[in-house]
């Protein structure tokens, strides 16, 4: 599976992104079970909404913590979220 850059990224409709009182951190929840997140992960899913492509994730991720060069870092997570299920490009 690829992300194809021209597409919009969207989270997954089967699961769910929440913050988790209880483990004080955002998790994914599906029918089979939970995955908990790291803050950098959750900051990432949060802009899969559907509107952006992955060129316009990495620029408002780059704008809003005052830093480049992480194209790298979200591409990988971006790729593995959508061999898990969690994103999709339609």
């Amino acid at each position: 599976m690829t992300i194809n850059p021209e597409l919009p990224i969207q989270f997954s409709r089967t699961h769910r992104l929440q913050w988790e009182e209880v483990q004080q951190k955002n998790v994914i929840l599906y029918p089979e079970g939970m995955v908990e997140l790291n803050e950098s992960s959750a900051e990432i899913l949060k802009l899969c909404d559907g509107t952006r492509n992955i060129a316009q994730i990495i620029s408002d991720l780059e704008k809003k913590f005052s830093t480049s060069g992480l194209t790298n870092d979200i591409t990988a997570f971006l790729k593995v979220a959508l061999q898990n299920g969690w994103i999709n490009q339609n």
